[in-house]
């Protein structure tokens, strides 16, 4: 899929005048040519690849979300909310309130649409494309009105306490501790899918609703906690976001990272190790997009190019795969 994607794109580049070996190089000179590209890569790769995980656990229980991005910008709110209001307490205990802060909010969002899938079966695709909205104005509002800065020239919220900002890694570089908490969350996410009955029992679900029910699995139970736990860990990309780099609320802090969670998902065949090697991806194409457009005129645009590509791929090489089983096994006989 990545092949076949860098080939058509490549077609594209050459059609623009544009030399597409040169292309790639300084791309992938911006994304990893030096310490301080490097470690830029790894920033537009945490918020990505917390999102990804948590988009990882809601497919694998047969969910289709779409609320990473409105899911990152509540966390990213109530953690704001946290680190201004409660700038009283010492770093060593506000990072944490912030974490807890923006995962409950993600958290909370994400088990609405999974309450009303559980419930009232309402399809989750819509609802979490509905809340994305809600938060989005929300959070515009609250940055207009009452959160809004003084003197008000701006809309954005008040720094959050300095000792609630993430700790830098490497002097000189935006890289914060928060790409820590990302590949934590890598393991933490395949403990809980392969190494825990709740694991266990989402994926089930996912796999047949009806089998997982007939075994004594509560189905609505694990939508709710499936779609919750999604949200969670959107929420805490929200929190690494204001913390680590932005350090105030801001409309379209979230540089819709969400939206970029699903191909990620998709593209690392829903399994937390491959969601990580496909967030760095993704990662390097926004970084050495722009390298690209200054060496070689060629728009960053096309990186959004590359990605749609790369998913198609990725679709087209399921369908393929389905359809490969299909004809060895051969039609099913009347009774199978």
């Amino acid at each position: 899929a990545l092949l076949l994607a860098f080939l058509v794109a490549a077609v594209i580049i050459v059609f623009s005048g544009a030399n597409p070996l040169e292309a790639y190089q300084s791309m992938f000179y911006g994304a990893f040519g030096s310490t301080r590209s490097f470690a830029e890569t790894l920033v537009k790769t945490t918020p990505m690849l917390l999102a990804a995980l948590g988009l990882t656990i809601s497919y694998r229980t047969g969910l289709i979300s779409v609320g990473a991005e409105g899911q990152m910008v509540i966390g990213g709110l109530l953690a704001t909310l946290a680190g201004i209001y409660l700038g009283i307490l010492p770093g060593i205990v506000l990072v944490p309130v912030m974490m807890l802060a923006g995962m409950l909010g993600g958290g909370i969002w994400a088990a609405i649409p999974g309450y009303l899938k559980a419930k009232l079966g309402v399809s989750e695709v819509i609802n979490t494309i509905m809340l994305n909205y809600i938060a989005y104005y929300l959070v515009a509002y609250l940055l207009d009105v009452p959160l809004r800065e003084p003197p008000g020239y701006f809309p954005q919220s008040a720094q959050i306490a300095r000792q609630a900002w993430l700790p830098h890694l490497l002097q000189g570089t935006r890289l914060h501790i928060g790409v820590i908490f990302a590949l934590v969350s890598v393991f933490i996410v395949y403990f809980i899918l392969w190494r825990s009955p709740l694991g266990y029992q989402m994926r089930a679900v996912g796999f047949n609703q009806a089998a997982a029910r007939n075994a004594g699995i509560k189905v609505e139970k694990n939508l709710v906690v499936a779609l919750g736990l999604s949200g969670v860990f959107a929420g805490l990309a929200g929190m690494v976001e204001i913390a680590g780099i932005h350090h105030r609320l801001l409309g379209g802090f979230s540089s819709e990272y969400g939206f970029d969670a699903m191909a990620i998902a998709l593209l690392g065949k829903l399994h937390p190790a491959g969601v990580l090697l496909a967030a760095l991806f993704f990662g390097a194409l926004r970084v050495g997009a722009n390298m690209m457009q200054r060496t070689v005129q060629v728009p960053a645009s096309l990186v959004f190019v590359i990605q749609g590509l790369v998913i198609l791929f990725v679709l087209i090489d399921e369908l393929l795969r389905n359809y490969v089983i299909r004809i060895a096994t051969g039609p099913k006989r009347e009774g199978e």
